[in-house]
């Protein structure tokens, strides 16, 4: 029996051969991410049972768990869903072009550019231009910080160890510079901006937040699950992958623009919430295998599974406080981090 199976359009002009396996973990993973959604959605000072929160979704719940619902939580459970996906594919990404399992873009130092550029946005234009441009201030900011980081990392070539080294100095260099401008602005820019760079949900809504992000998740998504092939390729080596015919240069240019699109416009919404892009592929990988076809939607649910899980601790464990969920995601994955490093100790 074959373990691959094939999907093809009405007019078998299109057609994809998918993994059962992957099809089965995608599947589980989909009907995971519901159920924490609805728990999620329901829990809070006012406790609303998950069917309650369907009833509130449709329309006909009660007045008071409809309000609660769909205008305070709803919106705060999507945007993670959305910030969490864009997080774990930006990384898986970065992961199967550069070679290297230490990739991500908060260990790249990409996430603290998007987040400069974000600050950036709002030191300058804060209550003059819509906040729905602040992601393409975001990408702006991570495209500069991507193109450092690949400037500074070349020496015949970029080394994976290289890379990372100076993308954690960067990173370090530019989060600086974006406390800079906090502290010399004024005080409620302060206090947004130090919200921001802990990695918050916070607060979201439909208008700002929900519809600013999810046009960029819709569009680049399927974009990056097209280019499938060529992630797959790249990941064997510029030999190997020249060898077969791939443009190598152009394809990592626009594989890594996708990477950076993805992570800049999440951090634009939520802030710089750490260590999901690195985390999430390689749990998928473990799941389905290395292809990128299969890891592309396991690790986009399982970034959205995490920041979802992250969120619902962030603002129930350590009640009345609403924590970010930046920084439950930073506490899992530094340890993740150092554990890969401890793993990988000898491949350098």
């Amino acid at each position: 029996m074959s373990k691959y199976r094939s999907l093809r359009s009405a007019n078998s002009k299109f057609s994809i051969l998918i993994e059962k396996r992957t099809l089965w973990v995608t599947l589980i993973l989909f009907i995971l991410c519901i159920v924490v959604m609805l728990i999620s959605t329901g829990i809070g000072s006012l406790y609303i049972s998950p069917l309650g929160v369907i009833k509130a979704i449709f329309g006909r719940g009660e007045p008071m768990e409809q309000v609660v619902v769909e205008k305070l939580r709803l919106p705060r459970i999507v945007i993670a869903t959305l910030i969490g996906a864009s997080l774990a594919v930006a990384g898986a990404i970065l992961q199967g072009v550069i070679r290297n399992p230490l990739a991500s873009p908060d260990v790249t130092g990409i996430t603290e550019g998007a987040s400069l550029g974000a600050v950036l946005f709002m030191f300058i234009f804060g209550g003059t231009v819509s906040i729905h441009w602040m992601p393409l201030a975001a990408i702006g900011g991570a495209l500069l910080m991507a193109a450092l980081l690949y400037i500074l990392s070349w020496k015949h070539g970029v080394e994976p160890l290289r890379l990372i080294l100076v993308g954690i100095g960067l990173s370090a260099a530019v989060k600086a510079i974006s406390y800079m401008f906090i502290i010399s602005g004024p005080l409620i820019l302060a206090q947004r901006s130090l919200v921001f760079m802990s990695g918050s949900i916070y607060g979201t809504s439909w208008d700002k937040d929900v519809l600013t992000l999810l046009p960029w998740v819709a569009i680049l998504l399927p974009i990056t699950w097209l280019q499938a092939r060529n992630v797959n390729i790249q990941a064997l080596g510029d030999d190997v992958a020249s060898g077969a015919g791939a443009s190598v240069q152009k394809q990592r240019l626009f594989l890594i623009f996708l990477s950076v699109a993805l992570a800049g416009s999440a951090v634009a919404i939520g802030g710089a919430i750490a260590f999901i892009g690195l985390m999430a592929p390689h749990m998928a990988r473990k799941l389905v295998g290395s292809s990128f076809g299969s890891v592309l939607p396991v690790s986009a649910l399982l970034g959205a599974l995490i920041l979802l899980v992250a969120d619902l601790a962030a603002r129930t464990v350590f009640l009345p406080r609403d924590v970010p969920a930046g920084v439950l995601t930073a506490a899992i994955g530094a340890p993740f981090f150092i554990y890969l490093l401890y793993r990988n100790r000898n491949r350098y």
